[in-house]
């Protein structure tokens, strides 16, 4: 049995730089772990360095994953160029990694389309690029604005439902960033039930519908059988949650309510959930879900007294 061959210290350099970038090198990296010009051109020979753009590698074989494909896309377009628009959003898990040209933008014009790549002349202040998995890419923020003028508003709300769901929704910023943008509208109409209220207001608007709509006036913030809830009525088997994912947007927050809505359940006490937008936009409605609730409390304290 011979020998084995033992790869170069070059290549195992090479190899290592490949496996901590996706498979994809460029000539800076090369030269950086010790490769000549010569050296370089010797391996694109003999295939162990595939072109993928101009100065941009794979390392031994194409089969790139998506990441891999993202990263050489940015590397082409050079210093300054993050990934952007759809596939920013599939990075972040904001999107279903999209198919066509891939997205970059880079700072300043001038840069031009490449082969399977869409380049982006746009301003991008430093605060909103940021780095993923090795990737030069836009924040989430920066993502998000981006999107809104390039989908449409249903696929921009499940976006912004899925950073949300990954704890990457700023309103604040993604109001101020996409200001004077394409998609700002979009952006205003999706985000406007939350922004208007702080948690006392939404209380307040509450208190409000119940005295407008003749229903009893609700105690608000007190414990009920060792639970705080929002609303409820003593002697009437109901409470109230007013929702916000401001306030109860949080694991933990979803797992503490969900306890206390089934431990009060147990104890015959119904608990219903209404939302910023149904208090403020269907009163009407919210009233009638809860007239029944008194109706029957009513009922069941003439059946015990008696």
């Amino acid at each position: 049995m011979g020998a084995q061959v033992q790869p170069e210290p070059l290549d195992r350099r090479i190899a290592e730089l490949a496996e901590r970038f996706h498979g994809v090198v460029d000539v800076a990296q090369l030269r950086s772990v010790g490769a000549t010009g010569r050296q370089i051109g010797r391996r694109i020979e003999s295939q162990r360095l595939i072109p993928l753009y101009r100065g941009v590698y794979a390392v031994g074989h194409r089969r790139l994953t998506k990441a891999g494909h993202w990263l050489a896309a940015v590397r082409a377009i050079g210093p300054g160029a993050v990934l952007s628009h759809a596939h920013a959003a599939a990075l972040w898990d904001l999107r279903p990694p999209p198919g066509g040209r891939i997205n970059v933008t880079v700072p300043r014009k001038g840069r031009r389309h490449r082969n399977g790549i869409v380049v982006h002349n746009a301003g991008l202040p430093p605060d909103h690029a940021t780095v993923r998995d090795r990737i030069a890419v836009t924040t989430p923020t920066r993502t998000l604005a981006d999107l809104a003028g390039t989908v449409s508003k249903p696929q921009l709300a499940r976006a912004m439902e899925a950073a949300e769901f990954h704890h990457l929704l700023d309103v604040p910023s993604l109001l101020a960033v996409s200001a004077g943008r394409p998609g700002a509208k979009q952006v205003q109409e999706l985000t406007a039930d939350e922004l208007p209220h702080t948690r006392s207001e939404l209380e307040a608007a509450f208190v409000d519908l119940c005295a407008r709509y003749s229903l009893p006036r609700p105690i608000m913030n007190e414990k009920l059988h060792g639970y705080e809830v929002d609303a409820q009525w003593p002697g009437h088997p109901v409470a109230v949650e007013l929702d916000s994912w401001r306030h109860h947007g949080t694991r933990a927050a979803f797992e503490r309510d969900r306890t206390r809505d089934a431990e009060l359940h147990a104890r015959g006490i119904a608990t219903v959930r209404f939302t910023y937008r149904q208090i403020t936009t269907r009163p009407r409605w919210v009233a009638n879900r809860l007239a029944p609730h008194f109706q029957r409390g009513s009922s069941s304290s003439r059946r015990s007294a008696a």
